[in-house]
């Protein structure tokens, strides 16, 4: 079974990430940190064979928003917002258990203690057709 396992941000984690850390806990090594243990988690999934895809997502200022009748397109970031969907990854694993166990190793990435008191992953299944859906 694949499950997608995604992760939350906000536009002030991605500004201190370009360089701009007005009012942020973030330090520059704690990006280093942060990239140092996503490098090892998504090797340590490609090595078991469970990763299938993941991804990082574009600052919250590069994205469009559409919705409505008729569609109406808005460029973000979106002041009602406080978190993104930061990225995500695909896993195939035996079980939403295991899911959920490679969901919860998230809470390790370092992280300033208050982004880390706040951090949360939400593991969804993916469902290949209808006939799947758990309602």
């Amino acid at each position: 079974m694949k499950y997608m396992i995604l992760s939350y941000a906000s536009q002030r984690d991605y500004d201190a990430m370009a360089g701009q850390p007005a009012q942020t806990p973030w330090k520059p090594e704690d990006f280093a940190a942060m990239g140092k243990f996503m490098a090892e988690f998504n090797a340590e999934l490609e090595a078991s064979g469970e990763l299938v895809e993941t991804r990082a997502l574009d600052a919250p200022a590069h994205t469009r928003r559409v919705g409505g009748a008729p569609a109406v397109i808005t460029d973000g970031p979106y002041a009602e917002t406080q978190e993104v969907l930061a990225g995500y990854w695909i896993v195939e694993c035996a079980s939403f258990d295991r899911a959920t166990e490679i969901a919860r190793r998230l809470a390790e990435c370092p992280a300033p203690p208050a982004v880390a008191a706040t951090a949360y992953a939400d593991v969804r299944p993916i469902v290949e057709s209808s006939g799947e859906l758990g309602f």
